[in-house]
């Protein structure tokens, strides 16, 4: 039940981060319910290797460089998944901080 729960947070998240950003687009509700089961099993395989690999940078920027890996990861989802477009970086950054907070406030109401 956990999983479908973030899921669809995750979904939701998706679908108002591309209503407030304009250099982030989603298709359809597929496109967002893909994005994001990819993003999900992007955080949960690739996300912790590379913490990991970038823990030395990350501990000298003081956690900011967690920031730059999640954007990574946002951005290179939207180049995965067809009907949904992160146009550049600085886009993925902004997506991403957005997305975080959305699911932190919907968490915190279940």
């Amino acid at each position: 039940m956990g999983i479908l729960v973030g899921w669809i947070i995750t979904t939701i998240a998706i679908i108002i981060v591309a209503y407030l950003l304009p250099g982030i687009r989603v298709a359809s509700l597929g496109s967002a319910l893909i994005a994001a089961a990819i993003l999900g099993i992007v955080n949960a395989f690739l996300k912790p290797i590379l913490v990991l690999l970038t823990l030395p940078l990350t501990i000298v920027t003081f956690g900011l460089f967690l920031l730059v890996i999640n954007a990574l990861l946002f951005w290179l989802v939207g180049s995965i998944v067809p009907g949904f477009v992160v146009k550049s970086f600085w886009w993925a950054v902004a997506g991403s901080i957005i997305i975080s907070f959305i699911n932190y406030v919907l968490y915190s109401l279940l």
